[in-house]
């Protein structure tokens, strides 16, 4: 952020009242961002990069204005389009966009009043005037699942079609990427693990498979692991439409119903994913590792793999749990080669989790739900996710895998053969920073206000001791809200070029190189992968060679590819909140139909006007007004984060189990309102 005497840049921040906010520094403002009322807002939008002046300091709260905007983080809205004196308007489902869009007749694009729509801003001058915008895309009419999916998915930045020449080319690669001509020669220079029992392990819904497995005994002491990754950049080239289209959307998006993914489906479900019982192109890393799950060698390179099985998650569970009890039962070798993998591959993925939790990684698994659906996409029952040894079984070798292909791919590696190849490496690493102390002692003022105990080292809690307090705390009512609170404590893990390691895992080095399928990083760390196993890579050159490159050219070179990883950290962060959202939208009509009921719930929030309260067993949260609370007048006590009743001085804490009943189930605002029985 840059400063000025009294002007300063940053990102606004706009709350659904229309006021805004812009973090400039503590130093200016004691820890709060300047405020700006909304007719100072001069046109700014929620996630703009604004310029601001601020206003001389009063006793009150430091106010500002902007100046003007340097970029627009977005320009497009989803809503209801409504007609008023024969004039048509947006109204946006976005609760941060405070102003309707006007529509000129001429840019209606045939909608029709009452219809959701798609809107892009095309023209605001005046901002004592609305803007005016036109209509990109009819999505249907409001309550419809396709019509509110798609609603969700285009606010975000993701369009569930592709660009006709992105479909055609992906047809043509098809048609010509199986076993045709020129497949003998390509199997040729690839190492074959076509022979070697393999499998894949995913969700029961899954239709893209992007990893497989492969285990492979060296002797009685020694394993070959095999981390099988599907060759996407064997298909899609660089500066091919294909390319360009995967880069911009960054990653495929998975709301409740449907995924929206960042290649055709012609490339991610078939040709791409490593279905079974077919000849598939990989990029693997293979380790051979000793009992104890220590690497004693590594390879990596170009593969073809024949995927014997596909698992779901709960089919290799219940696999693990057979082999298990035959294993104590019989003390020896089980008959069945899959059990018998899977036994000896989740022996060895728990030593790499122990490992790696003693080096300082920080457990954060949290319960996640289901929404099963009727044929029309409205929820009918929710389950809840279960996360046992097979998800975790997968998540270890995926973990090992991107770890050391960054290992390899870092400057600073053993595997760096040169001085100049530090120099001239560029990679794209997946990195989490430290907390701010900030926050670090805002979490130890929540959890000491729910009486634990806790320690701040140079302003930081040690993640042994998060560790401690998260495993203590499993099974019990705040243990959600406590996980919530951590997480909300952390950095932001992100994309850069620029490696500072991963707080959260505990590792010196770290990329995404096991998803290429539905994540476009991944696809870059494949192609600096073969380039540096190949020598081919523009990116680390001999010493001659190096003398050649113009300052200039490298210097272009770095820029592109941390741009590539700042765009893909922000579709990261869109499909998040597009798949949030999906969530919640569902999570409201399901509360829709069951108006009155009464449920379980654990109090998850706490503010001066009310509790938010998460269902149990859906994790539907809404909130219980304090004006809705008649038993007594409540005070929300900021300091001990409590509401506390005036007369009777009950007291209600975050993780309080308290009953609630469905009052409203607001689909529009997607909120949910509840009251205490």
């Amino acid at each position: 952020m840059k400063k000025f005497t009294n002007k300063a840049e940053g990102i606004i921040s706009i709350s659904s009242k229309g006021t805004g906010y812009v973090a400039i520094g503590v130093e200016k403002n004691k820890g709060q961002d300047p405020e700006i009322d909304f007719k100072h807002l001069n046109t700014a939008l929620h996630g703009d990069l604004v310029e601001i002046i601020l206003h001389p300091k009063g006793k009150n709260r430091q106010t500002a204005e902007v100046l003007k905007i340097i970029s627009r983080a977005k320009i497009g809205f989803a809503g209801i389009l409504e007609m008023e004196h024969k004039m048509f308007f947006l109204k946006p489902d976005d609760t941060k966009m405070y102003t309707d869009i006007l529509i000129p007749k001429e840019a209606l694009s045939n909608a029709k009043a009452g219809q959701k729509i798609f809107v892009e801003i095309v023209s605001w001058k005046d901002p004592r005037k609305a803007p005016e915008g036109k209509v990109v895309k009819i999505l249907g009419y409001p309550g419809d699942n396709n019509t509110e999916m798609h609603a969700i998915a285009m606010e975000k930045g993701f369009d569930s079609e592709l660009p006709q020449k992105v479909e055609e080319e992906a047809k043509r690669i098809s048609a010509k990427g199986g076993p045709a001509s020129g497949w003998k020669e390509e199997c040729a220079k690839r190492r074959d693990f076509r022979k070697t029992l393999t499998f894949t392990i995913d969700p029961s819904d899954a239709k893209d498979f992007d990893d497989a497995i492969s285990l492979k005994e060296i002797n009685s002491n020694e394993f070959e692991i095999g981390i099988h990754i599907a060759d996407v950049s064997h298909y899609v080239k660089v500066g091919s439409a294909l390319d360009i289209e995967a880069r911009e959307r960054g990653t495929s998006v998975y709301l409740v119903d449907r995924t929206i993914p960042m290649l055709p489906e012609i490339l991610s479900n078939n040709l791409c994913s490593l279905v079974p019982h077919q000849d598939r192109l990989t990029m693997s890393a293979v380790f051979i590792v000793d009992k104890n799950a220590k690497v004693k060698s590594e390879w990596f390179g170009r593969t073809i793999i024949h995927s014997k099985k596909r698992f779901t998650y709960e089919e290799a569970e219940e696999s693990i749990k057979i082999a298990s009890s035959a294993i104590r039962r019989k003390g020896g070798n089980l008959s069945n080669p899959f059990q018998e993998a899977l036994s000896v591959l989740n022996n060895l993925a728990k030593k790499l989790t122990k490992e790696r939790f003693e080096k300082g990684a920080i457990s954060l698994d949290q319960e996640e739900v289901k929404f099963v659906l009727d044929s029309k996409g409205t929820p009918i029952k929710v389950i809840k996710k279960e996360r046992g040894d097979s998800n975790r079984l997968i998540e270890e070798f995926m973990l090992l895998a991107n770890k050391k292909v960054a290992e390899v791919l870092s400057p600073k590696s053993p595997h760096r053969r040169s001085a100049d190849e530090e120099e001239n490496n560029v990679s794209i690493y997946r990195v989490h920073d430290l907390p701010s102390k900030e926050k670090m002692t805002d979490l130890a003022f929540f959890l000491r206000s729910l009486g634990h105990k806790i320690n701040l080292q140079n302003g930081v809690i040690s993640t042994h001791e998060i560790n401690a307090l998260l495993k203590k705390l499993e099974g019990k009512n705040e243990a959600d809200t406590v996980h919530r609170a951590v997480i909300r404590s952390m950095a932001k893990a992100i994309y850069s070029t620029k490696n500072i390691g991963h707080y959260g895992l505990a590792f010196e080095y770290y990329t995404h190189f096991t998803s290429p399928i539905r994540r476009y990083p991944d696809i870059m760390v494949h192609r600096l992968l073969d380039g540096y196993l190949t020598n081919k890579s523009p990116h680390r050159r001999s010493a001659g060679e190096a003398e050649k490159i113009k300052k200039g050219n490298l210097q272009a070179k770095w820029a592109e590819y941390e741009n590539i990883a700042r765009i893909a950290s922000e579709q990261e962060k869109r499909a998040s909140e597009a798949e949030r959202a999906s969530i919640k939208y569902k999570q409201v009509e399901y509360m829709s139909a069951r108006l009155g009921k009464s449920f379980e719930g654990i109090i998850s929030g706490l503010n001066e006007w009310g509790m938010y309260v998460e269902e149990i067993e859906t994790k539907c949260e809404g909130l219980v007004r304090v004006r809705d609370m008649q038993d007594d007048f409540y005070i929300f006590n900021e300091k001990k984060l409590e509401l506390v009743g005036q007369k009777r001085k009950k007291r209600y804490r975050l993780g309080d189990q308290v009953k609630i009943k469905v009052r409203t189930a607001d689909l529009e605002r997607k909120t949910i309102d509840y009251i205490l029985v």
